[in-house]
């Protein structure tokens, strides 16, 4: 295996799978992103916020706060990649359900309609940061509460913005998707190997 060319400020086993997809060496930073007092990223939004301007504050963030940890661990000095993903609707931002029961609202409003998805990636190096975003637009079929309730209890929603992944079972709700796969997936590659390329690491 190669040495890594970068840091990735993510926890997310599908960021971690689309950068292998491209042939990008990363070495993951974890930093603690979920409820308590520890939290690395704060992933609120703040009052008014646009979905847009929120999804570059996380990136950002992100790859901030993972270039830092690097500095504090004394760690080698390599580019840091961050990534934030948000679904909105009707000017609201869905991000990752509370409980089931959040989920499941979640996936009742969305269904039948066409939401956006924004998804923005930040990269850190000494130069500053870089950033780039994509934003899709995706579809769903409308969805029976017991389709609903059947594909909250499969636990897939419970990690993934907007309570539903498109690359797992809630493939078979999407019925049309303009945009950016990877992007709705959690990390929009075009952007990200533009970041990249700007750093002077090269995607096969």
């Amino acid at each position: 295996m190669s040495a890594p060319l970068l840091y990735l400020a993510s926890r997310s086993p599908r960021r971690h799978a689309l950068l292998r997809q491209i042939a990008i060496e990363f070495e993951p930073l974890l930093l603690r992103e979920a409820a308590g007092r520890d939290r690395d990223v704060v992933e609120e939004t703040l009052d008014a916020e646009p979905a847009a301007h929120f999804v570059e504050r996380m990136a950002r963030t992100k790859a901030q706060v993972g270039w830092l940890r690097v500095q504090n661990r004394k760690l080698a000095e390599r580019p840091t990649l961050g990534a934030d993903t948000e679904v909105v609707l009707d000017g609201d931002i869905f991000g990752k359900p509370k409980d089931r029961d959040d989920a499941i609202h979640m996936l009742k409003r969305l269904a039948g309609r066409t939401h956006q998805v924004l998804s923005a990636v930040a990269l850190r190096t000494a130069d500053g940061t870089e950033f780039g975003i994509s934003a899709s637009k995706v579809t769903l079929r409308r969805l029976a509460s017991a389709e609903i309730e059947r594909y909250v209890a499969s636990g897939e929603p419970m990690d993934k913005a907007g309570g539903y992944a498109i690359q797992g079972l809630a493939a078979a709700f999407v019925t049309r998707i303009e945009g950016s796969y990877s992007g709705v997936v959690g990390l929009p590659l075009a952007e990200t190997a533009a970041l990249l390329a700007r750093a002077g690491i090269a995607v096969p």
